[in-house]
């Protein structure tokens, strides 16, 4: 028999317990239905009633003390007495993944056709687009390592980077994969995960590297390896020009996936090398529980049920059981509706916010399936900054531009300044302006989505991780490709010297005449109060900016100079 500790007796729902203090109140109602029920008062003489009817019975005072004891047992089985704890299994959240790409000049090696490079992208690309779930992260190395990508859930952001991929996009040849590993380490501990996956893509490695897997494994990340080129390997020319040979030494690699804790596979023609890598089924998270076992106060409200219903049985006289069919008939129609739930006023079980946090997850879950229209139908009627700016993207996705930008407005009315409000709304702007007339049978530019912080960016959008926006929250644009210039070669160059000349005098003389840039309808107001000559000026450099190429290999060459820099400038 279950022994109940009292001391640690309490409620789960306590709040429920304020139900009690209608006890006096149905025991008023009771005793004025009675005086009213005796039909012998109005034909019977007072005194003699005591003599003529009989005592007790199921209407007098046992029917109210049966009343008011059922309504105390349903009142304190809905407040959820608990005193003891009971072990249940825990969620456990998909092992992030970090994928470090070898871009040292061996990997323009030829003995996997056409290239090594060509072939790591492919199979990147593969990895990205059939892993069921997890956040993954994208980290390129030679002689050191830079976040190409950090860890974010929408693959398709990743993916975006993979044909920018190649040896000039890195500061220095060379192949530190220790570099590559700790940097796969510190990425995933800042983004608090206790455990996590490191995938190598490389050709060879040393006893550095195996030491770095040894410390990550140590830690509870799993460090494998996927080889790149074959034993008998091919030439290559070096950064400083030489040419030399690039093989493949399985042996090094398997120590490292050894030493790491993971496993070890050639590069293969089909996914049979990412399956028994088993990075496209993220593990559980580690750490997240011992054991997978958690413990958990238990509801012991069902004690209290059989004496209720023993109670209950006795309605089932007379117009009782009618009355009872009518309470349960009338409920469905005093709780809120699915139609006001689909307004995201609430259900029974559900607070306003969490009814619209649940349509915005469906719109994601339908736009990154590339059903805009669903999405859309989702996000419309959601009141928020996210609500909005989701439902911009997928009217974007659409070719509803001016809807989108309307969307967008309304995002930045309730959050000002957000920032991937601000970019996306840019972003579907230029597009609009640069719609082919009707008849053109090109497709006019739209922005292409993606997920994390924004990471989330979170929308990540860039988790967002998100939050994806954060929220995480949500789904996130890019900005389109601009417009192709025209070829310089067929141009006299003096005179496309002069031009551009002039052009950049125009664009300083309008950026020091113009306000601060800003978005949404004060930006719209600020623009109907410029001048000709400033409305001609701000064209200018519209003009001018969309003459800059789309070049992600370029930023990516920028970006991790500027990192590598400030690494020497700190001593590193």
């Amino acid at each position: 028999m279950t022994m109940i500790d009292w001391n640690a007796l309490h409620f789960l729902r306590p709040a429920v317990l304020w139900a009690l203090l209608a006890l006096p109140v149905i025991a008023a109602l009771w005793a004025w239905r009675r005086r009213r029920r005796s039909g012998w008062q109005q034909a019977v003489d007072a005194h003699l009633l005591p003599h003529l009817l009989v005592a007790g019975g199921r209407g007098g005072r046992a029917g109210l003390i049966l009343l008011l004891c059922g309504v105390v047992l349903a009142v304190l089985a809905l407040a959820g007495p608990s005193w003891r704890q009971v072990s249940q299994p825990l969620w456990q959240s998909p092992s992030p993944l970090v994928l470090a790409l070898d871009l040292s000049s061996r990997i323009t090696a030829t003995d996997l056709p056409p290239s090594r490079l060509l072939q790591a992208r492919a199979k990147l690309a593969t990895l990205l687009r059939e892993r069921q779930g997890g956040e993954v992260a994208l980290l390129a190395y030679a002689d050191d390592a830079f976040t190409v990508a950090p860890l974010t859930a929408d693959m398709a952001n990743i993916a975006l980077y993979l044909d920018a991929l190649g040896p000039d996009v890195m500061p220095r040849d060379g192949q530190r994969a220790d570099r590559a590993i700790e940097a796969a380490v510190k990425l995933l501990q800042q983004s608090g995960a206790r455990g996590g996956d490191i995938l190598l893509l490389t050709d060879q490695a040393d006893a550095d590297a195996m030491r770095a897997a040894a410390s990550a494994s140590a830690q509870g990340i799993h460090v494998s390896v996927l080889g790149l080129g074959t034993a008998a390997g091919a030439a290559y020319r070096a950064d400083n020009g030489q040419i030399a040979q690039a093989r493949l030494d399985a042996a090094s690699l398997r120590a490292v996936a050894g030493a790491g804790g993971g496993a070890y596979a050639a590069v293969a023609s089909d996914d049979g090398d990412l399956r028994s890598l088993r990075v496209l089924t993220p593990r559980a998270g580690a750490g997240d529980s011992r054991e997978g076992q958690g413990r958990a106060w238990r509801d012991e409200g069902f004690w209290l049920l059989p004496p209720l219903l023993l109670i209950a049985l006795l309605a089932f006289r007379r117009r009782a059981l009618l009355g009872l069919v009518l309470v349960c008939a009338s409920l469905p129609m005093a709780l809120p509706s699915t139609a006001h739930a689909a307004e995201g006023q609430g259900t029974l079980w559900k607070r306003p916010d969490q009814v619209q946090q649940a349509q915005i997850a469906a719109g994601v879950d339908a736009y990154r399936r590339g059903d805009f229209s669903a999405a859309q139908a989702q996000f419309e009627g959601v009141d928020t900054d996210a609500g909005w700016y989701n439902l911009g993207n997928a009217l974007a996705r659409q070719g509803q531009y001016d809807a989108a930008i309307d969307a967008y407005d309304r995002a930045l009315a309730k959050h000002p300044g957000m920032p991937d409000a601000v970019a996306n709304r840019a972003a579907v702007d230029a597009a609009r302006k640069r719609r082919p007339p009707p008849s053109s049978s090109s497709d006019p530019d739209k922005p292409q989505p993606g997920q994390g912080k924004p990471s989330p960016g979170q929308g990540q959008p860039q988790e967002a991780d998100g939050k994806p926006g954060k929220p995480d929250p949500g789904a996130r644009s890019q900005a389109g490709k601009a417009d192709t210039p025209a070829d310089p070669r067929n141009a006299d160059p003096a005179a496309q010297q002069q031009a551009d000349a002039a052009q950049r005098e125009r664009m300083r003389q309008a950026l020091q005449r113009q306000p601060p840039p800003g978005d949404g309808p004060q930006a719209d107001a600020r623009a109907g109060a410029q001048t000709a000559e400033q409305r001609e000026q701000r064209q200018a450099v519209e003009a001018w900016m969309r003459r800059v190429p789309d070049d992600p290999g370029a930023l990516l060459r920028a970006k991790f100079q500027l990192e590598n820099e400030r690494r020497k400038q700190e001593g590193r």
